[in-house]
């Protein structure tokens, strides 16, 4: 199996957002400095490595030992094609920001990156499926073409398809703003759980029975989003979402 070559890149300087953390909605401070040992999570003392092995929780959320709620920010800094960078934070719980990952990327961007070396990554030998329930996901060794099927059978929307040829072209204008969305019969439940409280109509798309409640930004925003998230987690495994 072959390497591919790639260059490792880290942020400029440090870079901060502050916000309420997305479920739980406690003031939270997120800071991204420079660094050259991968990317890691630091949080009252103990630094927790952006790897699979460190995940502790999927329920409605992405969790690393303690930290909840990464996947927006290992989304941009995917999409942005950051290979290092220590995340200072403030609280177990990565602030909510508009529901997307486009302050990440505008803040990281106004920031600027440099370049600190290559490294050899090994994607994937031959093709990856899993099967889930009603979830299915396949991936190979490619060119950073990537696809989501969002599917809600009867109900609206029935099925988006979000797919773009070029992810790491694409990201900051057609995937980073898509935000996190609910189906508004889910909306009790989550009241009820104490979840999305760093969240408001501005911050999250609410869809109905037959279409949009509040103005979504894209006709397919769920799709979009849902890729957002994917991306995310997948950069836990260290490959480039452009391989």
């Amino acid at each position: 199996m072959s390497a591919v070559v790639v260059t490792r890149k880290t942020v400029k300087s440090a870079v901060s957002l502050s916000g309420r953390g997305l479920h739980g909605g406690a003031p939270v401070e997120v800071r991204f400095h420079p660094g050259d040992e991968g990317i890691a999570f630091r949080l009252g003392g103990r630094r927790i490595a952006a790897i699979p092995e460190n995940v502790t929780d999927t329920t409605r959320c992405t969790r690393l030992g303690e930290v909840s709620t990464i996947e927006h920010a290992m989304s941009a800094l995917a999409g942005l094609e950051v290979t290092d960078t220590e995340i200072e934070l403030t609280g177990p719980e990565l602030p909510g920001l508009d529901g997307s990952a486009a302050e990440y990327v505008a803040a990281i961007r106004a920031a600027g990156l440099k370049e600190i070396g290559t490294k050899h990554v090994y994607p994937p030998f031959k093709r990856v499926f899993l099967q889930d329930e009603a979830v299915s996901l396949a991936a190979a060794r490619g060119d950073g073409h990537w696809r989501f099927e969002y599917l809600t059978g009867d109900r609206w929307p029935g099925c988006q398809v979000f797919e773009s040829a070029r992810v790491a072209e694409a990201y900051a204008k057609e995937i980073s703003g898509a935000r996190t969305f609910a189906l508004v019969e889910e909306l009790p439940f989550i009241q009820q759980m104490g979840l999305g409280r760093g969240l408001d109509e501005a911050s999250a798309l609410i869809l109905g029975t037959a279409g949009y409640e509040n103005a979504a930004r894209f006709d397919d925003e769920p799709a979009r989003h849902k890729l957002l998230d994917l991306i995310g987690d997948l950069y836990l495994s260290g490959i480039p979402s452009g391989l």
